[in-house]
């Protein structure tokens, strides 16, 4: 899967801040781990690239 730094992601499951934009994530960085920032609260996560490819739903890359 082709994700890059400064994509949004539309995930699957929202974060559960419950704010709106919640469920899109802006990436900050790639790699074994990918780190990415909440759109709907702005918390930083660093979550596992196996588990960020399985539950993307959509990517919009930067132009």
């Amino acid at each position: 899967m082709d994700i890059r730094e400064n994509d949004l992601l539309y995930m699957k499951k929202k974060h559960p801040c419950g704010k709106e934009g919640g469920e899109m994530f802006l990436v900050l960085r790639t790699g074994m781990d990918i780190r990415v920032k909440c759109k709907g609260c702005g918390r930083l996560m660093m979550l596992a690239r196996e588990k960020v490819e399985k539950n993307v739903k959509k990517i919009i890359h930067e132009e």
